[in-house]
């Protein structure tokens, strides 16, 4: 993705880690790119992510990721235990021999430093301009451009819009309205310092507890200083996506059957963030005229892949690489990145319902997916990950 000079304007929705994405990538074909953030700051909310090969090969695209391998932690493997009874369901090593498979590392990040990362990059940039308290209210377009009206009436005027505005999008509301598909499930995440996590449970690994209806996942950030914990849980009320301050008494209410040392992990955060969850069915098209969608704006998705931050970035190269490839001439640009990004994209989402469905079995079915992933070899594992973890800037366009 090398630079190019004197390109146009573009213009981001959204400064969270797939605007911000976006806006290098662009930056790198030779716009000015103009970033509308509607809150107050430039900033995430949120604990812990993964990351895996195919984030890093496209955050070294972006020219960023040194910065996020500074920031990451590198565990020894993933290991899924069941939540009932303890046992080892799967392992599978994210050491030398992963990282000779798929060329990069696994590893786990907190939210806020890869978010980071990439802003400390725009901000080196000379070509992003950012700004905050800035909510979209109307666009329009025409043959030569897009126009923005934020809630003050300004016109932010470009050559294009990349609608990066996250799960609620405003742009997406003004060229699909299509509903959210409420899953039912609630997430609860907290971040735990060291000395208050189980030390029976300080793992170097991304570890996860299935269980029915429900999962438990931990890991470490920062060097090891503090712990991600993540659970989730079939609610027993009708939810509304959203995010609102956890109660204690509600998550513990839940795990009643889980094993003693995997419950401690709802024992100890002292402060939760619940989340309601929800995606929307894929679509086929999310490009506009000169207007296309990128990251939870165009696929928004659950969790239980791990690869919805990772998703945005490879749309933001995506992008970048389908510019390059027509000269920066947007139609045919928005069109080659919208062929190389739906069915990938769609996979995931597809892929994440049925993950949870995995995870939350119950009964024989419980019993059928520990059998599932009993014995199975390294090589094995690696393999079914391939189409995932294969990706890189080289393969990223439809060819």
């Amino acid at each position: 993705m090398n630079k190019v000079a004197n390109a146009g304007t573009m213009l981001v929705a959204g400064g969270g880690i797939g605007g911000l994405a976006a806006a290098l990538a662009l930056a790198r074909r030779g716009f000015s790119v103009k970033v509308l953030e509607q809150s107050p700051q430039i900033g995430e909310i949120g604990a812990g992510i993964q990351l895996g090969p195919n984030a890093f090969n496209a955050l070294d695209a972006l020219g960023v990721g040194e910065r996020a391998r500074a920031r990451a932690v590198y565990t020894d493997c993933m290991v899924m235990h069941d939540a009932i009874d303890g046992s080892l369901v799967g392992r599978i090593p994210t050491g030398a021999e992963f990282l000779e498979r798929f060329g990069n590392p696994y590893a786990v990040i907190h939210r806020v430093d890869i978010h980071g990362s990439l802003l400390e990059g725009v901000q080196q940039s000379r070509d992003v301009e950012l700004l905050t308290s800035t909510r979209i209210e109307r666009v329009e377009q025409d043959e030569t451009g897009v126009s923005v009206i934020d809630q003050h009436g300004k016109v932010h005027r470009g050559d294009a819009l990349i609608g990066a505005d996250g799960v609620k999008s405003v742009v997406r509301e003004a060229y699909v309205g299509d509903p959210a598909r409420v899953t039912g499930h609630v997430v609860y995440r907290a971040v735990v310092d060291r000395n208050e996590f189980p030390a029976d449970l300080q793992w170097n690994a991304a570890s996860i507890w299935v269980g029915p209806n429900c999962h438990l996942v931990h890991y470490p950030l920062r060097g090891g200083e503090q712990y991600n914990v993540v659970v989730t849980f079939h609610s027993r009320q009708q939810e509304q996506w959203g995010v609102t301050e956890g109660s204690r008494e509600e998550v513990q209410s839940y795990f009643q059957e889980v094993c003693p040392q995997a419950r401690q992990l709802i024992d100890m955060p002292k402060s939760w963030k619940r989340w309601a969850t929800a995606d929307r069915e894929p679509i086929g098209t999310w490009s506009f005229g000169r207007v296309t969608l990128l990251g939870d704006a165009a696929h928004p998705t659950t969790q239980y892949m791990a690869q919805g931050a990772c998703m945005a970035i490879e749309d933001a190269v995506t992008l970048g690489e389908a510019l390059r490839e027509h000269d920066n001439a947007i139609a045919p640009a928005f069109e080659l990145y919208q062929r190389s990004r739906v069915a990938r994209t769609a996979r995931i989402v597809l892929s994440s319902r049925e993950m949870g469905r995995i995870y939350h079995a119950k009964g024989v079915e419980r019993l059928v997916r520990n059998d599932l992933w009993k014995g199975r070899s390294t090589q094995g594992f690696y393999d079914a990950m391939q189409w995932l973890y294969g990706w890189r800037i080289e393969n990223c366009l439809a060819r």
